[in-house]
């Protein structure tokens, strides 16, 4: 029996282009500004930048990382308050969360930073009804391309592999890894021509609803 539903955060329930602006808009603009060149300029450097990391290294998600790097003497919350106005659900995001409250134990697990997670939260009004938010990569030192985040995680909980459903919009980190581990996962997705197995894949978290029936 299901016990606990775990969802994703950026691209999941909020729409990723919160964070976009911050990492590939309000970083940039900062570097072009300091350093005397165009804004597209700063973007393709810094960009570049960011994929000799890649989004399977933890530095990928430290903004304190990436303001050091670049010398930028902007503070990450005073970044991340720049675009609080474009915080916004997913469609259905809502609907679904308060559907599925009285039915099962809620949960974020996301890589974004805990600064992005709370703000995220409590700007769209779903804070409250998580009863465990974790980011992986502030709270537990890794990426969710690990099988030992899912592990740690159910242990924390007091739960089997069995009891949860895990949904997000990366292929890798929120399907494969925790399938792996025996977690019926959700990928949210409907161009995905690349899988190396079956996925699970939703078109969006409506269909969650149907699937978890």
């Amino acid at each position: 029996m299901k016990k606990v539903i775990s969802f994703d955060l950026d691209g999941t329930l909020v729409d990723g282009r919160y964070g976009d602006l911050v990492w590939n808009h309000g970083i940039p603009g900062e570097y072009a500004r300091t350093y005397g060149m165009t804004l597209e300029d700063a973007k393709a450097l810094i960009r570049a930048e960011y994929e000799s990391v890649g989004d399977g290294d933890i530095l990928w998600y430290e903004i304190d990382y990436w303001l050091k790097k670049f010398s930028l003497t902007v503070g990450a919350a005073e970044l991340l308050d720049r675009y609080t106005g474009e915080i916004a659900l997913m469609p259905d995001a809502f609907e679904v969360i308060t559907a599925l409250y009285s039915r099962y134990t809620l949960i974020i697990a996301s890589n974004a930073a805990r600064i992005f997670v709370e703000k995220e939260l409590a700007h769209t009004g779903l804070a409250g009804l998580f009863s465990h938010v974790v980011s992986a990569t502030t709270d537990y030192g890794m990426v969710k391309k690990q099988e030992t985040f899912f592990r740690k995680l159910c242990r924390e909980l007091g739960i089997s592999f069995e009891e949860v459903v895990h949904v997000g919009d990366h292929p890798v980190f929120d399907h494969d890894v925790p399938s792996g581990l025996g977690i019926e996962s959700y990928y949210i997705d409907g161009h995905d021509s690349e899988a190396t197995f079956a996925r699970r894949k939703i078109s969006g978290l409506k269909d969650l609803l149907e699937a978890l029936k």
